[in-house]
């Protein structure tokens, strides 16, 4: 059934092509990209102002070889050397770079990764986002899960030894709402020892709420933290709002989550000031909340259904190996996860030096996991995927690659009491 929120591009009436034109070519048609909307709760916080600071002043071009080598001799990182460590200066220094987040990810780590998989539940989204195969504007097969569905989706990803789930949802908050994602959380924890969410930001009684629901942590992709960009890339609904969705992770921790999760979408910006703001985004999270699991992802550009020109070739791989350096030198404790958006050979070199976390069984769509984990042709359709995954390996062939490599594959270490 079509609902009000969903555009279906195919069938566009005028006005509503006279709109997208508008929202595309005249930026003021567009709402004021850091004016929140009625209902959207503000939080003070100094950390957006220390973050933006920090990236403005950010001149990669002025670090030397010398500045890199110094950065890594001191026993500690800081915002300068990390700053060093992102610039293209650093790019010779990769092995020495890599040998240090070896032994970094050693001492706190040791030889372990965890495993999880994601749960996309529905695909309807209100945003006008460019470069998501999700926005309202682009022409896909949209699919909601019955909780009855759900619970099936669960259990067959449960049946196949995963213990950690995370899930997904497009930013619908009319087709998606919060009991509806409340109801998800509660399913899963009858499957799983760990729920994370990737949803829309929420005030802080709503992740409470979630939390009571089952929920341990929350990710938000800020996608780029420079707010000129953004606000060419987010052109219509909530997620326009870049102050709202940066103060996302500290609202869920005040609500009680166990942990958060920071993330630029590398490929929109500015790649190295964007990877230097999810670093002290997290690095400013940890000291004002100590007792928060925090945690950084990493992902690069893929491309979507009805986009040719969206590609992760803008930030290579050893660019992207840099940063991750970087990040766990800087940021030793905090865990690092990279997504199937990688390729197999990409993730299996990076978990044996700086990622500790890697998904495993994965799909972007919606209603398709008993095809691909049992083979069996499913009843009824489903809905299309948010983008392309580069590494489709599922659990049992993840873990005994991880194995190979003489890590220790993880699938669960916490106890509920």
């Amino acid at each position: 059934m079509q609902n009000q929120f969903f555009i279906d591009s195919n069938q566009l009436s005028q006005e509503a092509l006279a709109k997208k034109h508008r929202l595309e070519h005249d930026p003021a048609s567009r709402k004021n990209h850091m004016a929140y909307l009625p209902g959207m709760e503000q939080i003070q916080s100094d950390l957006a102002g220390k973050v933006l600071s920090q990236m403005d002043a950010f001149d990669y071009s002025r670090y030397t070889a010398k500045d890199v080598q110094a950065a890594l001799e001191h026993p500690s990182c800081s915002i300068e050397d990390l700053k060093a460590l992102l610039s293209p200066a650093a790019e010779p220094f990769l092995e020495q770079m890599a040998s240090r987040a070896h032994l970094e990810t050693q001492k706190h780590f040791g030889n372990t990764v965890y495993l999880f998989t994601p749960l996309y539940i529905a695909n309807y989204c209100e945003n006008y986002c460019v470069y998501c195969g999700f926005n309202c504007y682009n022409h896909i097969s949209r699919m909601k899960l019955t909780l009855e569905q759900i619970e099936h989706e669960m259990k067959i990803i449960a049946d196949s030894g995963m213990e950690e789930i995370l899930i997904l949802t497009g930013e619908s908050h009319h087709m998606s709402d919060i009991s509806y994602i409340g109801e998800a959380c509660r399913l899963a924890r009858k499957y799983f020892r760990m729920v994370g969410l990737e949803i829309y930001p929420v005030n802080t009684d709503d992740y409470r709420y979630l939390h009571e629901c089952g929920a341990d942590y929350v990710t938000v992709f800020q996608e780029t933290y420079d707010t000129d960009k953004y606000e060419t890339l987010h052109l219509l609904g909530h997620k326009r709002v870049w102050p709202y969705r940066f103060d996302a992770q500290e609202r869920a921790l005040r609500a009680g989550m166990r942990g958060v999760a920071c993330s630029a979408l590398l490929g929109l910006s500015d790649f190295r000031k964007d990877a230097l703001a999810s670093a002290l985004h997290v690095y400013y999270l940890q000291r004002k909340y100590p007792q928060a699991e925090l945690s950084l992802s990493c992902p690069r550009l893929r491309p979507i259904i009805n986009n040719d020109k969206i590609n992760a070739s803008d930030v290579h791989e050893t660019q992207l190996c840099q940063i991750l350096c970087a990040y766990r030198i800087f940021l030793p404790f905090v865990g690092i996860t990279v997504s199937s958006r990688e390729s197999a050979s990409f993730r299996n070199g990076i978990v044996k030096i700086a990622a500790t976390k890697v998904s495993a069984g994965v799909s972007t769509g919606i209603g398709d996991h008993e095809s691909k984990y049992t083979g069996k042709e499913q009843v009824g359709t489903s809905g299309d995927e948010q983008f392309e995954i580069n590494d489709g390996r599922s659990l049992e062939t993840m873990y005994q690659d991880i194995a190979e490599e003489g890590l220790q594959p993880v699938l669960n270490d916490y106890l509920y009491v």
